[in-house]
């Protein structure tokens, strides 16, 4: 029997999160930002995980305006450095933290113009969006509680690109657009393999998907579409750009996969792929993002290129 998720679920419609400890990537701008406001705004204690201390902590002090008992925390982070990576859990225990109810792999790089690099010399997209969420899920993977959440954000542009298995680090060839699909098409499949895992080993731990639909935030600052926001941000604002919705309408789907009742390895997004509350979002993936060989290929590339293998 399908699931079924109330109409227009908004907001208010976040069960109170008192007593729950959430982490969450790139919180300070876009989704993670109005997720973080959110989520700290119904008693949770956020966490979050970023690469710019200095804009993290403004995000704080913007949200403490709205809500000045709320409990957030900040810690260094960047996916695009493994060793980075490496210690974070050392960084969420320091914080007197021994338990993460919900981790939010959220933050994204989209579509750099000109073909850029981690630490590790990964293409930066797949070695941030996908390598850098996988390497920190196994390194907080002990401290995630036996009934918590996993919520591996995704993206609508799985569908421009497929695992491109002979050249993943794009050295040839290219394609901004097509690389950030690889990137998204990646998320999907590495909740596809978390979730059969999390199955055979019998865990409470949940693993589930979201994407945001079409939202307008900075991640498009650096990308290919920057030169273009003069104009598309006027247009969308009078109703007649290309259909899209606020980063809060677009951090729903996440905030609902975080919070609200669930399948393991579902897939929610926006009611109508582009904006709308949330609902069941399989119909927005491509064929590619969940054929279960591909995720077990992909598992044993991010053991490999993250440098230790992902047991459960």
């Amino acid at each position: 029997m399908a699931q079924t998720i109330k109409a227009n679920w908004g907001e208010a419609d976040i069960p109170d999160q008192t007593g729950k400890v959430i982490l969450i990537t790139g919180a300070n701008s876009g989704l993670g930002y109005e997720a973080t406001r959110m989520l700290a705004g119904k008693g949770a204690h956020v966490i979050m995980a970023c690469r710019d201390a200095a804009k993290a902590d403004a995000a704080v002090a913007e949200i403490r305006k709205g809500w000045p008992t709320g409990r957030m925390d900040v810690i260094a982070l960047d996916l695009a450095d493994l060793d980075s990576v490496a210690g974070a859990a050392e960084r969420v225990k320091a914080l007197g933290v021994s338990r993460i109810d919900v981790l939010i792999n959220n933050a994204g790089v989209m579509m750099p113009p000109k073909r850029l690099t981690t630490k590790q010399g990964f293409e930066l997209q797949f070695g941030s969006n996908f390598l850098g969420h996988f390497a920190l899920t196994r390194t907080l993977f002990p401290l995630i509680a036996a009934n918590g959440r996993i919520v591996n954000v995704a993206s609508i542009a799985d569908r421009r690109g497929d695992i491109r298995w002979d050249d993943l680090q794009w050295t040839t060839a290219y394609n901004p657009s097509a690389s950030y699909g690889q990137s998204k098409t990646a998320n999907l499949l590495f909740n596809l393999g978390l979730t059969e895992r999390l199955a055979k080993a019998g865990s409470g731990i949940t693993a589930v998907a979201a994407h945001p639909g079409v939202a307008v935030t900075n991640l498009a600052n650096n990308s290919i579409l920057g030169r273009w926001l003069w104009l598309l941000k006027p247009m969308v604002a009078l109703g007649i750009g290309p259909k899209s919705h606020s980063a809060a309408k677009g951090a729903l789907p996440e905030v609902y996969a975080a919070t609200a009742e669930i399948e393991p390895g579902a897939y929610y997004g926006p009611a109508d792929r582009f904006t709308g509350p949330p609902a069941r979002a399989e119909k927005d993936r491509s064929a590619h993002s969940a054929d279960a060989q591909s995720a077990e290929r992909l598992w044993a590339i991010g053991e490999q290129l993250t440098g230790a293998p992902f047991k459960i």
